[in-house]
């Protein structure tokens, strides 16, 4: 995961205190519960997020000839092939 737990949790708090304090949310469960739900929703997303990366990268490295990563071509055809992966998970729209 690209995040530590640590880190994951702070935001966590964050999130829970900000939504809390602009009153977009009365929760009505105790906190602790509302704060892992939250943490593990960012969590799935997180590795939704490396499955489509890693799946992006194989197809990269598939090409017959070597495209180098960080460069503008790689650059280009990673972002397209990263939304098409969107799309196809029902992540987003084309």
């Amino acid at each position: 995961m690209m995040l530590s737990d640590e880190k994951i949790s702070h935001m966590t708090h964050m999130l829970y205190n900000g939504l809390i304090k602009k009153k977009l949310i009365e929760p009505l469960d105790e906190e602790t519960k509302v704060r892992n739900e939250i943490k593990r929703t960012i969590i799935a997303e997180l590795k939704i997020g490396e499955e489509i990366d890693s799946a992006v990268r194989k197809k990269l490295q598939s090409f017959a000839r070597k495209i180098v990563e960080g460069s503008p071509e790689w650059e280009i055809l990673y972002k397209k092939f990263y939304k098409e992966e969107e799309v196809k998970r029902g992540m987003a729209s084309n």
